[in-house]
């Protein structure tokens, strides 16, 4: 039986994906307006929250906006229908429309913007472009009665734990008896108050990402037979998946720039696109950095890419990519606008997954500011 999803519901989900905890620091994420605290019938997904945004959210009868960029992101001094930001804040609050902000999580999360962007390109092996952290690690071992460590196992899995690789589930049992005597007060699962009683267990170990570890203990727990459930936790100095920005690929054969860029064109459904280089000479060593790349040229040139594709070139950041052999493509800021459809799918799949009957949609309102003529 299908039922509705709550604000709290819907980015539990998302952030399983996209955790905040991978964010670039100082980024402005989360809840911007709103309540998460309600129940949620439609989500509208959009890379800008403008006030044709919010409009459109309206009319559809949206409880809830999900978006790339955040809509405050510096310190307001007034709120007032004077100006479109008080406008749309007003509006927001007038009907109960809540917003959220993914950013820097979402253009480094594994599947999200970048990533996204070179599925556009068609490039299916790559790797990321500049490293920035890795996850911190911790293993579980919890002791669980032989007769329940399948379902104890399973749910470990199932919330994040035990991934290594490609692999998930990962976990080592060795056997052995736990003994224990329930005193006056419990309820026990097995044995009687008063009584010491031994069990057959098994210890099982696994690996957890930190940021995991609150799910998978509730899982762990929930799944776990007995009253009180005896684990510990080590931390590891393992390293964990590694996340960082943009993404780094080849072309599966070298094409001139000027044939890459005018494939770049209709990749991402663009009128108009700069180019910096050599527009004769071959490459095939690709990098995506979306929205604004400007500070990463030297690092992609290091890297031994041919060309970077990202937005908002400045003008002697192109001297600089010149100087330097790294041709540049830029396509502007809004091609990140295939993060709509990319978090559509996702969410729309985990909510149906749930049992939840929330829509999720993207957003039809341009917000490019740019016009090519």
């Amino acid at each position: 039986m299908s039922k509705t999803a709550t604000g709290q519901d819907v980015i539990r989900l998302f952030e399983s994906w996209v955790p905040k905890a991978i964010a670039m620091e100082g980024d402005k994420i989360g809840l911007h307006v709103g309540t998460l605290n309600k129940p949620v019938h439609k989500v509208m997904i959009t890379l800008d929250v403008l006030e044709n945004v919010v409009d459109e959210a309206i009319e559809k009868g949206v409880d809830l906006i999900i978006a790339h960029h955040p809509l405050i992101f510096k310190p307001l001094k007034k709120i007032t229908p004077d100006d479109e930001k008080g406008r749309i804040i007003e509006k927001l609050i007038k009907h109960n429309i809540a917003v959220y902000a993914a950013h820097t999580n979402l253009d480094i999360a594994e599947g999200g913007v970048n990533d996204l962007l070179m599925d556009e390109l068609g490039i299916k092996e790559r790797e990321i472009l500049i490293e920035i952290d890795s996850e911190e690690l911790v293993k579980l071992v919890v002791f669980v009665p032989e007769t329940h460590q399948d379902e104890v196992r399973e749910a470990l899995g199932e919330s994040g734990a035990g991934h290594i690789g490609m692999y998930s589930h990962c976990t080592f049992q060795t056997k052995g008896q736990g003994t224990f005597k329930p005193l006056e007060g419990t309820n026990p699962f097995i044995g009687k108050q008063g009584e010491l009683e031994k069990v057959s267990e098994v210890r099982m170990e696994t690996i957890v990402p930190v940021t995991r570890l609150g799910k998978v203990l509730k899982a762990m727990e929930e799944s776990h037979p007995y009253e009180e459930v005896a684990y510990d936790l080590y931390p590891l100095k393992n390293k964990g998946k590694t996340y960082g920005l943009g993404r780094l690929g080849r072309l599966e054969n070298p094409m001139t720039l000027k044939e890459f860029a005018d494939y770049a064109k209709k990749a991402f459904d663009v009128t108009g696109l700069r180019v910096i280089g050599d527009l004769s000479k071959n490459v095939q060593t690709v990098a995506v950095i979306g929205g604004d790349g400007n500070k990463f040229i030297s690092q992609a040139r290091r890297r031994g890419v041919d060309v970077l594709i990202t937005g908002d070139l400045y003008y002697h950041t192109a001297h600089d990519a010149l100087g330097m052999g790294l041709s540049v493509i830029d396509p502007g800021h809004h091609v990140e606008k295939v993060m709509k459809k990319g978090v559509q799918t996702y969410l729309s799949k985990q909510l149906a997954k749930h049992g939840f009957d929330t829509e999720v949609f993207s957003s039809e309102a341009n917000t490019d500011p740019f016009q090519f003529l």
